[in-house]
C-alpha cells in the first residue's frame, strides 16, 4: 500500500495542492519569497493548530505526570556555552570557487557542481544558530541567540516547574514553540525550513531506569501517529548506531515517514542521560538535583526526549492524507484526515440562495460554529461543492434542500464513503459530534438512529 499511495502522492501534486486551497504559502511571496521560510495559510494554520492541540491534549492534558511550559525565544547566551550549542552546533561546509553556492558535505555525491564543473572548497564548520543583538549598541556584550530548540528552556526551568508543581519522578515537561536553524542546504517543501515549530518533551526519570522509559516513549509516540491516522506502512523505526550517537546520548530512535521523497525523520525520541542538567548547574551555580523524598537520594534525574517537527508533522499529514479517486464518474482529489485534525469540521451547502432556504441554512451555520470550524458554501452545482470539501479534507458535508424547510431535516455526507444518510437538524449537532468523535458511518449506529440513508 505504500507504494500505491507513492504513485499518488509527489511533492508537485502537495505543493501545488497547498497554494491552491490555502494551506501553505511561500513567505514575501511578492516579493520574490524568501528561502525556506514559509507562511500558512487559512486551511493550514487550522491544520497545524489541530495537531498541536491533539499533541497537547494527548501528551499533556490528559497525563498526571507532565506539565506544560511556554519559553522565551531569546535566552541568556551563556545557556548555548552551557548546552554545547556555540562550540559543537555546527555542519560541514563547503563552498564552490567558480558559482559560490554551498552545501553540506555530508550531503554531496559523487558528483562535484554539476551546474558549473567548479572546485570545491575544503569543509569547513558552519555554526547553524541566529545571531543577534539586544540593546541600542551592536558590541559583542549585546550579543543573543535565536533558539535552535526549545529543549533548553525546559533544562533551565526544571527546578522552577519542580517546586511550582511538586511534580514527583517520573514527570515530564512538555512545551510547542518555533525554532531556528541558519541550515546549509534546505528543501523539500516544509520538511526542512530555517524558521519551524517543535512539539518536544523532556521526561525526567531517577537514573537505571532510563532504558525502561525510553523504550516507552519509542512506543508510545509512535503510537501517537498511528491513533492519529498515518498508515502504519508509512511508519517506521530507526535506532541510531553507536556511531552516530551525541556524545552526550545513550540511545536515540528515530520515527520516519515515507515521504514522496523517500524515508524520512518525522521526530526522534533520545535517551540523554543527565547531560543537559549536569552542563547548567556546573556553568550557572546553581544545584539543579531532584530530592527523592522517598529514598532520601539528591541526584540529577536522567531526560528522555521526544522531538517532533510540527511543519514536518504537516507534511507528513498532508502526503498520508491525499488520495485519488472517482466519485460520481468524476476524478477527485480527497485527502482523508483524520477527523481530530481536519481543518474544517463540516460544510453547510444549501441548494439554493433563495429565502427562506438561505435563513435555514444560515441559522444551522451559525449553531454549529459555536463548536467547530465550520465553511458553508452556496456557490456551483452541489457535485462541485462535495469536491472542493473532499479536497480539503472535511469529514462531513450538510445539505439543507428545499424538503428540509417542511420537514426539518438536512442530508450528511461523509465525506470517505460518501454515505448520505438524513437526520432531524435537532440531532445534527450531537451526530456531528459523535461521528467527529470517531463512530463508525453504518445504518444502524446509535447517533444515526433516527435518520435514514439517503441515495448517494
Amino acid at each position: 500500500m505504500a507504494e500505491a499511495n507513492l504513485n499518488k502522492v509527489t511533492m508537485d501534486k502537495i505543493v501545488s495542492l497547498c497554494r491552491r486551497r490555502g494551506f501553505v504559502f511561500q513567505s514575501s511571496e511578492i516579493y520574490g519569497g524568501l528561502a525556506s521560510c514559509w507562511d500558512f495559510g487559512p486551511l493550514g494554520v487550522e491544520l497545524k493548530r489541530n495537531i498541536k492541540d491533539a499533541w497537547w491534549k494527548d501528551m499533556v492534558q490528559s497525563r498526571d505526570d507532565m506539565v506544560g511550559i511556554e519559553t522565551s525565544i531569546l535566552m541568556h547566551p551563556q545557556v548555548w556555552v552551557a548546552s554545547g550549542h556555540i562550540k559543537n552546533f555546527h555542519d560541514p561546509l563547503v563552498e564552490c570557487k567558480a558559482c559560490q553556492k554551498r552545501w553540506r558535505a555530508d550531503e554531496l555525491t559523487e558528483q562535484k557542481c554539476p551546474a558549473c564543473g567548479g572546485e570545491l572548497t575544503d569543509p569547513r564548520q558552519f555554526n547553524m544558530m541566529f545571531k543577534t543583538f539586544m540593546g541600542p549598541v551592536e558590541d559583542t556584550a549585546a550579543v543573543v541567540y535565536l533558539r535552535p530548540e526549545t529543549a533548553q528552556g525546559m533544562f533551565v526551568n526544571f527546578q522552577n516547574v519542580v517546586t511550582s508543581s511538586r511534580k514527583k519522578l517520573p514527570f515530564g515537561i512538555a512545551q510547542t514553540g518555533r525554532s531556528f536553524r541558519n541550515e546549509i542546504t534546505t528543501g523539500n517543501f516544509i520538511f526542512r525550513d530555517r524558521e519551524f515549530e517543535q512539539m518536544e518533551i523532556e521526561y525526567f526519570v531517577k537514573p537505571g531506569t532510563q532504558e525502561k522509559w525510553f523504550e516507552y516513549w519509542v512506543n508510545e509516540r509512535f503510537n501517537w501517529y498511528l491513533k492519529m491516522g498515518i498508515k502504519k506502512e508509512h511508519l517506521m523505526l530507526r535506532q541510531h548506531c553507536k556511531e552516530e550517537l551525541a556524545h552526550y546520548a545513550l540511545a536515540c530512535s528515530d520515527i520516519q515517514f515515507l515521504f514522496p521523497m523517500g524515508w524520512g525523520e518525522l521526530e526522534g525520541v533520545a535517551s540523554r542521560g543527565d547531560y543537559d542538567l549536569t552542563q547548567h548547574s556546573n556553568a550557572s551555580g546553581k544545584t539543579l538535583n531532584y530530592n527523592d523524598d522517598e529514598t532520601k537520594e539528591h541526584y540529577l534525574p536522567y531526560v528522555i526526549e521526544p522531538s517532533a517537527g510540527v511543519d514536518r508533522g504537516v507534511l507528513a499529514f498532508l502526503c498520508d492524507a491525499y488520495d485519488e479517486d472517482t466519485a460520481d464518474g468524476e476524478e477527485r482529489v480527497i485527502l482523508r484526515f483524520n477527523p481530530r485534525i481536519a481543518p474544517v469540521k463540516a460544510a453547510i451547502l444549501p441548494l439554493s440562495k433563495k429565502e427562506p432556504l438561505a435563513s435555514l441554512a444560515r441559522s444551522i451555520f451559525n449553531d454549529l460554529r459555536s463548536n467547530w470550524v465550520v465553511q458553508y458554501d452556496d456557490t456551483q452545482s452541489i457535485g462541485r461543492r462535495y469536491r472542493r470539501q473532499d479536497e480539503i479534507g472535511t469529514p462531513f458535508c450538510v445539505t439543507v434542500d428545499f424538503q428540509s424547510i417542511e420537514d426539518n431535516q438536512v442530508t450528511v455526507r461523509e465525506r470517505d464513503s460518501m454515505t448520505q444518510i438524513r437526520i432531524p437538524i435537532s440531532a445534527l449537532k450531537a451526530t456531528l459530534a459523535a461521528k467527529l468523535a470517531g463512530e463508525p458511518i453504518t445504518e444502524g449506529s446509535v447517533a444515526w438512529k433516527s435518520g435514514e440513508i439517503a441515495q448517494a
